[in-house]
């Protein structure tokens, strides 16, 4: 469905994100729960859609939110140090 993902340059924006939204929550931390409520509007406008999707009408923010649905969030002790 897509045909030119977001860049590296979009995953660091939603990482810069991800940690101020933490910070205004009082966390040193990000969760899982940070990166989905940014992910769509950090990464949608960076997504270029396939020609049959676009012509169909397929939204950018749809797509990123199946993508969230589909991805399970990392579990404690994968790849955590």
């Amino acid at each position: 469905r897509v045909e030119i993902g977001s860049s590296p340059r979009g995953a660091l924006a939603l990482l810069r994100a991800s940690r101020a939204l933490a910070l205004i929550n009082g966390r040193d931390f990000v969760t899982p729960d940070d990166v989905k409520f940014l992910a769509t509007d950090a990464l949608a406008h960076r997504v270029i859609l396939k020609l049959e999707e676009a012509v169909e009408g397929t939204k950018e923010e749809k797509v990123v939110e199946e993508v969230l649905q589909e991805v399970p969030p990392p579990l404690k002790g994968e790849g955590w140090r």
